[in-house]
């Protein structure tokens, strides 16, 4: 039996420094993995990977127009969705940080998230499960 684990999900931003400056507020513990620069097809960017030894976001400069809406029907990212161990605390550094909470997602008994729209990027759900038990954890009503 094989198994697959998500490593990476590449963003490009509108505002490199903000971006980092948000994921590090939500996860104080990722670190600047590598950075560097280089040419995308003609236009110089700035690149760099924040996360940890197992996973971790790839985010570039040089993103232009706006943003795909979390609540359009276009075609993209919608939003990245990660699992955090303490969501009031999350909510709270962000908050601290300048950043606005975008709204609650839906609760259970299991698992709660809020989410929040780093502007330039893509919207990001935090999600704090309050099982062990996977079937309890995946439980989706209706």
């Amino acid at each position: 039996m094989s198994t697959a684990n998500l490593e990476h999900v590449n963003l490009t931003v509108s505002d490199l420094d903000r971006s980092l400056r948000f994921v590090q507020a939500a996860l104080p513990d990722w670190r600047v993995r590598g950075q560097g620069r280089m040419d995308w097809f003609g236009k110089p960017i700035q690149w760099l990977h924040v996360g940890s030894d197992d996973v971790y976001l790839a985010l570039q400069s040089g993103g232009e127009g706006a943003a795909v809406d979390w609540q359009s029907h276009r075609t993209g990212v919608k939003h990245v969705g990660l699992v955090v161990s303490d969501l009031d605390a999350v909510v709270g550094r962000l908050t601290e940080a300048g950043f606005a909470l975008d709204h609650w997602g839906g609760a259970s008994a299991y698992r709660r998230s809020a989410y929040f729209v780093e502007p330039g990027s893509v919207q990001f759900e935090f999600v704090e499960y309050l099982s062990n038990d996977p079937a309890l954890r995946n439980h989706y009503a209706g």
